[in-house]
């Protein structure tokens, strides 16, 4: 057990993220403009690193989403005719735009989901980036080719936009996540309607002021409010298409039991339990090094984070001395008091108290920390990046998604026993493999039931692959031109020809 004492760094007095210039409007967007909606009461955003107010923004009705929604439908058949180069254009303005903003929308994420710099301006250039990606993957749609697969009968694949989107995105990655979204649905012809999370919409509503004026009116609009309200009618309406939610396996199904009524398409990306399978060839201090990073990047708040460390007992030890050395070294403290800050606080006090209550019911069941263990001193909402040892398979630590700073190791004795315990959790989201055998390296991860399984690294993501899930992670894909055909559809149109 390590003796390091983490210590949470402050901002100097006066020292602030952002100023009340830095705020976007404090309304919803529809129809082409900020709107106080028709909802009368708001929510308070709270900066999770002091616990300071910084805003009020309203909670939207069901009239809102239904004023939305009828503008999207309004906006649609103009925009699904538009060319595919017309729509890159204007995903490559808004990729212009944000970049062009790019500090005070980190700044703003920073302060709003209690993210270190080093992540929200990573997240301002991700977002960046999937735009330009999308401008490129609308103009390049490959289909079946035309042909007479039928005598005197020519066919033709054409690919069209599903209609209005719904879209639900979540508070660890508040514009990234929205950004993945957005960028294949503009780019496959649809319009949208998108519903941050409650707790962080500043970037979201500042990206609409940013670039709302490069959009037609009503091909993206936004209400701010609870999944209870704003999400169920997104998730029910009838004029909506498709809803896509990145979120809890609990909200999935919620979203997935509202769209049946009206046979909707469903696309969820959920939750994750990452399995990190280190064989006794591995590189030990490669795979502790990665795991530093992948672990606790965001404050361990990511869906892909490798969490769940299944290394061969002989090596065990060794391996977890090489990531507790790892993970002492990590840097905590408020984003606003400096860039190289690593670890912020998690983004509110309710989720806090579930991550350390999480941690308490993991030592109680026989667990050892050998780094961290809980709750750091002080104002704000900090958990000390935390290693379980002696995690026994089943328990709850070992199954069930943490979603904080915490990375548990398990052991393995045989190559089947840890392929079975990796696929044993209800999740399906990605995993990775740590080895230097080329066979195993090409084998092991075919029989891992994950989305993305990589190979010596964890969380390398890439715009141009796809992202999502098998099993209790959900289905559809993020990213890559498979994000644009989930929001596109596929017709065949049969041309007789006969000549009489």
């Amino acid at each position: 057990m390590s003796n390091h004492t983490f210590t949470v760094r402050r901002p100097e007095s006066g020292a602030a993220l952002i100023t009340e210039g830095d705020l976007p409007p404090l309304q919803h967007y529809i129809d082409g403009a900020f709107t106080n909606g028709t909802g009368d009461t708001t929510v308070t955003l709270v900066n999770p690193a002091d616990g300071s107010t910084i805003a009020d923004v309203p909670r939207g009705s069901a009239d809102d989403v239904d004023t939305a929604v009828a503008a999207a439908v309004a906006a649609f058949d103009t925009w699904r005719d538009t060319t595919p180069k017309d729509r890159a254009d204007l995903l490559l303005a808004i990729a212009d735009r944000i970049e062009a903003n790019a500090d005070v929308l980190g700044r703003l994420e920073a302060a709003d989901a209690g993210k270190p710099r080093m992540v929200a301006d990573d997240d301002v250039s991700g977002t960046a980036d999937i735009f330009r990606f999308s401008a490129g993957a609308a103009r390049a749609f490959t289909e079946q080719g035309a042909g007479d697969y039928v005598a005197d009968h020519t066919s033709m694949i054409l690919r069209e936009p599903l209609g209005v989107i719904g879209a639900i995105v979540p508070w660890n990655y508040p514009l990234l996540m929205a950004a993945w979204k957005i960028a294949p649905i503009l780019a496959a012809g649809n319009t949208l309607v998108l519903k941050p999370s409650e707790q962080t919409p500043l970037s979201m509503l500042k990206f609409m002021e940013i670039i709302g004026d490069l959009l037609p009116a009503g091909v993206m609009n936004v209400v701010t409010g609870r999944g209870s309200v704003v999400g169920a009618r997104l998730s029910g309406h009838p004029d909506i298409a498709m809803v896509a939610l990145t979120g809890s396996v609990k909200s999935g199904k919620t979203v997935a039991e509202s769209a049946s009524d009206s046979l909707k398409r469903v696309h969820l990306e959920l939750g994750g339990k990452a399995p990190v399978v280190i064989f006794e060839d591995a590189d030990l201090q490669q795979a502790a090094e990665s795991l530093r990073e992948a672990g606790y990047w965001n404050s361990g708040q990511e869906c892909g984070a490798g969490t769940r460390v299944l290394v061969h007992e002989s090596v065990a030890e060794k391996f977890t001395e090489l990531l507790v050395e790892q993970v002492a070294s990590l840097v905590v403290g408020d984003p606003a008091a400096g860039e190289d800050v690593e670890i912020g606080p998690l983004v509110s006090e309710d989720h806090f108290t579930r991550v350390t209550s999480f941690i308490d019911r993991a030592l109680a069941d026989g667990a050892s920390a050998a780094i961290g263990g809980g709750a750091l001193d002080g104002e704000g909402y900090y958990v000390a990046p935390t290693v379980l040892t002696g995690v026994q398979p089943g328990t709850e630590a070992a199954s069930e998604e943490i979603f904080g700073p915490v990375v548990t190791v398990e052991t393995f004795t045989t190559e089947k026993e840890a392929v079975d315990r990796a696929n044993e959790v209800p999740y399906g989201l990605a995993a990775s493999v740590f080895t230097t055998d080329a066979a195993r390296s090409l084998s092991v991860p075919r029989r891992i039931d994950a989305g993305t399984v990589w190979v010596n690294c964890h969380l390398v993501l890439a715009n141009d692959v796809p992202w999502g899930g098998f099993k209790g992670s959900g289905y559809g894909r993020d990213l890559s031109l498979y994000a644009l055909q989930d929001y596109s559809r596929t017709k065949h149109v049969q041309i007789n020809h006969e000549r009489r």
